[in-house]
């Protein structure tokens, strides 16, 4: 099959939520990550991921869920996107909310649809690759499982968790999918190093693929209560009549949780869940160190400069300056540094501490220094 060749009864989910705070001051509630270039492509990563997904859908096969105060920007960069797949959060209520309720939604409009749902703001290379483990998870959810795609680890990460893949599974179209026998939460060092040695683990990417319907199930077997919500929420969906008092009722009182724990784990718990192996590039950029590597990939140990028109000076220094601002900036003899300008914020680490910036997004939000975040 060819890459503009969608996939069949395929629909494409982009939750578009979070606000990324590990990457603050760039990323804040009005501006989060995903509506950034973070890799100096010239789009944001929303427009990045659009781009990926509309071969394997079509563009009016994609469904975008995000907040409210986000819909004009969002709007901005997809101009495919349909005003009937578009679907509007009052405040977010975490991954199991969002999708599930695009699942129930596209399951009423299209009875056997299968969903997958693929992050906004995660940075992916290798079309074909990527491509080929989706058509993979594709099948294995038309058998009948949840699939997901796990990512071949190149180095034994910390800040990711972990699939462990179980035996072989034989499902036609998916020739390399594995039953999961289990997630691991992030690991330390030298767990992570076992889990590279031994070939079992794949990093948890967070896609998800399956029958809107088999999802649904497998929520109404764990969460009964949002499940029914979600229902509620989406028999009232496509009448604008009923859908701004539904969301108004229902949505606030959901319960805020993760997909991870209340479809994945259960159902890989119950053998209910498949993955396959995704070869290509993945990072979810997860903090300005990742970030980093991303920007000097093949050029070791240098200086990565992101923004329009960035002053800066570098002497003998090394990790990422992101500029928002136009002052100068100079760095002597610094290593792996981390300094991100804004107009009203400065934030100076390095990339060992990266993943530290949320506790100071924390302290401001305690502090009531919400004007910052």
């Amino acid at each position: 099959m060819h890459l503009d060749q969608p996939l069949d009864r395929f629909y494409a989910v982009i939750p578009a939520g979070g606000v990324g705070s590990r990457l603050w001051p760039l990323s804040r509630a009005d501006a989060p990550k995903f509506l950034h270039d973070l890799t100096g492509s010239g789009q944001t990563l929303l427009k990045d991921t659009w781009d990926r997904l509309a071969p394997l859908s079509g563009e009016q096969r994609i469904m975008v869920v995000t907040g409210r105060a986000h819909r004009a920007a969002v709007e901005a960069q997809l101009p495919g996107l349909s005003d009937a797949n578009i679907v509007l959060e009052s405040e977010p209520r975490d991954s199991t909310a969002a999708i599930g309720l695009a699942a129930a939604i596209l399951e009423r409009r299209e009875p056997g649809v299968i969903i997958g749902s693929f992050a906004a703001d995660h940075v992916i290379s290798g079309a074909a690759l990527f491509r080929q483990a989706v058509a993979e998870a594709v099948a294995a959810a038309g058998a009948g499982y949840i699939a997901t795609i796990g990512i071949t680890p190149t180095e034994p990460a910390v800040g990711f968790g972990y699939i462990e893949c179980g035996e072989a599974l034989d499902i036609t179209g998916a020739e390399h999918a594995e039953a999961v026998s289990s997630f691991v939460e992030k690991p330390d060092l030298e767990t992570a190093k076992r889990y590279l040695a031994g070939g079992r683990h794949l990093w948890n990417a967070g896609m998800f693929i399956a029958r809107a319907d088999t999802l649904l199930a497998e929520i109404a077997r764990n969460k009964p209560d949002l499940h029914a919500g979600l229902v509620e929420l989406a028999a009232a969906w496509d009448d604008p009549a009923t859908r701004g008092p539904a969301v108004d009722r229902i949505w606030p009182g959901l319960e805020k949780i993760a997909i991870d724990y209340s479809v994945a784990e259960p159902a890989a718990a119950a053998g209910r869940l498949a993955v396959t192996r995704g070869h290509f590039q993945w990072d979810d950029v997860g903090d300005f160190a990742s970030l980093a590597k991303l920007n000097t990939a093949g050029r070791s140990g240098e200086l990565a400069i992101l923004g329009e028109n960035a002053r800066v000076l570098a002497d003998a220094s090394s990790g990422i300056v992101v500029s928002r601002s136009k002052r100068v900036i100079s760095l002597i003899g610094v290593h792996d540094i981390v300094v991100v300008d804004t107009p009203d914020a400065l934030l100076v680490t390095t990339s060992e501490h990266a993943q530290r910036v949320k506790a100071v997004v924390d302290a401001l939000r305690l502090g009531g220094s919400s004007d910052v975040l």
